[in-house]
C-alpha cells in the first residue's frame, strides 16, 4: 500500500482541512503549520460527521461524533472497497441534505478523500471534470494526483466498481 509519507515531493498541506462546498470539508491527518513545521490535524466536534479512510489513533473525533472508518489504499481498489467508497459519498450527501457538516479525511487529504468527495460531488449533478476542478482548486493542485482515482471517476465509480468485480 502506497502513503503519501513515503512519497516526500508531494508536499503536506497548508491546512488541516478545507472546505470544498457549503458543509463539505476535505481533509487529512497532518499538515504544515504556520511556523513550516509538520502538525497532527486532530477532529474534536467541529463537524457533524467524520469520514477517515486513514485511521490514525489520536486524530479525533471526539465521542459523539458520528464517524465512519473505511480504510483503502492509495493504489488500485477492488471492487468492495469501491462500494465503500460510493457508501461514504452517498452518506455524505444524505448528511449535507440535512445540513450537517460533514469531513471526508485521509493522510494528507488529496487521494482517498478526494474520490469520496469527487463522488459525492458527482452526485449533487456536477460533472466529473468539475468536481476534480473545484476540489484542486479549495484544497490544493495536489489534490487528486493519483490519476488511476481520477480515472475510476471519468468512467464513474459504478462502472469501475463492476470492471474490477469482472478482473477478480
Amino acid at each position: 500500500m502506497r502513503t503519501r509519507r513515503k512519497q516526500p515531493d508531494v508536499p503536506a498541506p497548508d491546512s488541516p482541512w478545507s472546505e470544498i462546498e457549503p458543509g463539505l470539508w476535505m481533509g487529512g491527518h497532518e499538515f504544515r503549520g504556520q511556523s513550516g513545521q509538520l502538525e497532527f490535524a486532530v477532529v474534536r466536534d467541529q463537524f457533524d460527521l467524520v469520514q477517515t479512510l486513514l485511521r490514525l489513533p489520536g486524530h479525533g473525533p471526539d465521542p459523539g461524533v458520528e464517524h465512519h472508518v473505511w480504510p483503502i489504499p492509495d493504489g488500485p481498489l477492488d471492487g468492495t472497497q469501491l462500494a465503500g467508497v460510493i457508501r461514504l459519498a452517498e452518506a455524505a450527501c444524505e448528511a449535507l441534505d440535512e445540513g450537517r457538516r460533514v469531513l471526508v479525511r485521509c493522510y494528507h487529504g488529496y487521494n482517498r478523500s478526494g474520490l469520496v468527495v469527487a463522488h459525492a460531488l458527482t452526485r449533487r449533478s456536477r460533472s466529473p471534470e468539475q468536481a476534480i476542478r473545484l476540489i484542486r482548486s479549495r484544497r490544493s493542485p495536489w489534490a487528486l494526483h493519483n490519476e488511476l482515482f481520477v480515472d475510476y471517476l471519468r468512467a464513474g465509480l459504478s462502472t469501475a466498481r463492476l470492471l474490477e468485480e469482472l478482473a477478480e
